[in-house]
């Protein structure tokens, strides 16, 4: 509990302190101050114009959430799960959505962490600027996305982009990384997927075989079939399964 609790507070404290660094220039200056841009002016762009790009940067978030992070690989598991449940709207989308948000930011923590220190800590301090804080904050994200993407969709979308094979993951184009990353992640969760889809399979073979022994033509096999997976999910603990299986199929970052 003391670890995950870790995790989530560092988690937590970045999105705290995210919407610190978006309210601070603004709470700071009394008010929304004007914009104001003088071109022949040797300063840099206004602390309104920070918060602008912060904005703007805020509105790519949930692109980041699904194409950057675990979310994919998470989500596309519970929808497995529930479908070879034989179940339609039980768990409903915003439970599955939910619990693969935070288990996404369970699993993104070190990586937050990382971003949290090298980027976050040093931009609030004024020690960087914000494309040097975006730069830094960009090198854990592509440090795990490279750990999870397997060689082979790597090598697929370099070869697409007439890029020679890379001695390191400086070397790796992020264009290229991020759908290698994409696939890989959807690759990982079918697999996941028909591992978790063949009890149930089973469990409905067996189910329809039986009822055509006994004649029973007129019973939906489902019926009979969804009660017992139910039971065969819940006495095998199904839900801690699933879980740890997903935490553990993701590399560390060292």
């Amino acid at each position: 509990m003391g670890r995950v609790g870790r995790r989530l507070g560092v988690a937590a404290g970045l999105g705290l302190t995210g919407g610190l660094v978006l309210t601070a220039p603004v709470q700071a200056a009394g008010g929304l101050p004007s914009i104001t841009i003088n071109p022949g002016s040797a300063a840099g762009p206004s602390a309104t114009i920070e918060v602008l790009a912060l904005l703007t940067l805020l509105s790519f978030l949930p692109a980041i959430l699904l194409t950057m992070t675990a979310f994919t690989r998470v989500v596309t598991v519970l929808a497995f799960v529930r479908s070879a449940l034989g179940l339609q709207q039980t768990p409903p989308n915003q439970v599955l959505i939910g619990l693969a948000l935070f288990l996404t930011l369970f699993i993104m923590a070190p990586t937050l962490s990382a971003i949290d220190h090298q980027a976050l800590v040093p931009y609030l301090h004024g020690e960087l600027s914000l494309g040097q804080a975006g730069l830094r904050a960009l090198g854990p994200l592509r440090l795990f996305m490279y750990r999870q993407t397997r060689p082979s969709d790597l090598a697929l979308f370099l070869r697409l982009d007439h890029v020679p094979p890379p001695h390191g993951l400086s070397q790796v184009p992020t264009v290229a990384l991020i759908p290698a990353f994409i696939i890989s992640e959807l690759k990982t969760a079918f697999e996941i997927g028909a591992y978790i889809y063949l009890p149930f399979v089973i469990v409905d073979l067996v189910v329809s075989t039986v009822l055509m022994s006994m004649g029973m033509l007129m019973v939906p096999p489902t019926l009979i079939s969804l009660p017992l997976k139910l039971l065969l999910f819940v006495l095998a603990n199904g839900w801690n399964l699933v879980v740890q299986s997903l935490v553990l199929s993701f590399r560390p970052l060292h």
